[in-house]
């Protein structure tokens, strides 16, 4: 075994070598040099990095901290599988990526943390904020990313996508969040965090954001807090090609759960190519709605069904899991092809080793489908 502090891996098939650190992941050396593998959860639970290491010893070169037998099945660790958020080193070995993108490798941002000071919390339905954070510097992500929100002396850290498309000289981020009467951080956000107070912010992260070379019919698709990342990438591209054909669906339970019509309705009159279509699930007779009704992919299948998606269009989906889960197979029946389908699933964390319950909905995995689900 080596003695050395740093040990070298070498990723294939794209070519790559880079250092890691004996008390690092491979996943945070790659954050920490600007070299953005695959990932979704960061925690060993579901499987987005998983590659096979293909020179080394996985048992006396490699240790894997706690993961989820979901994620890496005893069958696959016993083939050199491993899972590289939980991969550390002790020696240099090579490893071949199951899933990459290299559009994504040319993309990379390194990843760093800025201190920051909350500013505002904005109310937008009844359990739905904007918080808005101001920080010391400008801060680099693509339209889609999202972070981790460390709240100084409290010892949380919660997972966030940007609702603000990326701008060189902002020193504000943005986020829309979904609040849970007990979660560590959205609970807080009922007069328990104020203007001024500490935070960090650590990123950025995710592969669910918005290609800009792409320029066919572009599909955003989301529900509750699942707004944020595809209200960033909706300006962000806007703002760089306002010609390009976008439907936005977004579904909501009642009209009181919607929020941004106004804005919205802004855009579709500013922008001809711009189409939003909202749908209630749960729409009652006092809601006054005259709009879609229905769950989102039942809405967003009727829809697909008269549209001709072109080959150069994609899609961007982002909310709760059983959203993300029936959205998926629409889109690829309805001609977007699979690797041009992106996806953050709003999972709630689970609190304690104890009984699971919903605490925080942030991006849990965020990924690129590379085969039909």
């Amino acid at each position: 075994m080596s003695n050395r502090e740093v040990y070298t891996v070498r990723i294939e098939p794209v070519g790559i070598e880079m250092e890691v650190q004996e008390d690092e992941t491979v996943l945070d050396a790659a954050f920490r040099q600007g070299i953005a593998l695959m990932h979704g959860c960061k925690e060993g639970q579901c499987g987005s990095c998983k590659a096979v290491v293909t020179e080394g010893d996985v048992y006396d070169d490699v240790e894997l901290l706690k993961y989820s037998t979901f994620a890496l099945p005893d069958m696959e660790r016993e083939t050199n599988h491993v899972l590289l958020c939980r991969t550390q080193l002790f020696s240099d070995i090579t490893i071949e990526l199951l899933n990459y993108d290299e559009d994504l490798l040319s993309r990379s941002i390194p990843v760093g943390e800025v201190a920051g000071t909350i500013g505002s919390i904005t109310e937008l339905t009844g359990d739905i904020v904007r918080l808005d954070i101001n920080i010391g510097r400008p801060f680099r992500f693509w339209a889609g990313q999202y972070v981790d929100i460390n709240i100084i002396g409290r010892s949380i850290t919660r997972a966030y996508s940007m609702a603000n498309s990326p701008d060189e000289d902002s020193r504000q981020l943005s986020f829309i969040i979904k609040k849970y009467p007990d979660g560590a951080f959205s609970s807080l956000l009922d007069n328990q965090l104020h203007e001024g107070d500490d935070v960090s912010v650590n990123g950025p992260f995710g592969t669910c954001f918005r290609r800009e070379e792409h320029k066919g019919t572009m599909v955003l698709v989301g529900g509750g807090s699942g707004m944020s990342p595809l209200w960033s990438i909706l300006h962000d591209q806007l703002r760089d090609d306002p010609s390009r054909r976008i439907f936005f669906f977004y579904g909501a339970r009642t009209r009181g759960d919607l929020f941004y019509l106004d804005e919205f309705a802004q855009l579709a009159e500013a922008h001809a190519s711009f189409t939003f279509i909202p749908a209630l699930s749960e729409a009652s007779d006092t809601d006054d709605w005259n709009g879609e009704s229905g769950y989102i992919h039942e809405v967003l299948a009727r829809h697909l069904a008269e549209l001709d998606m072109d080959e150069d269009g994609d899609a961007f989906t982002c909310g709760p899991p059983p959203m993300i889960d029936a959205v998926l197979p629409v889109l690829q029946m309805n001609g977007v092809e699979p690797d041009r389908i992106y996806f953050d699933k709003f999972t709630p964390s689970v609190a304690g080793s104890g009984v699971s319950k919903p605490v925080d909905a942030g991006p849990v995995p965020a990924g690129l489908v590379l085969e039909p689900p």
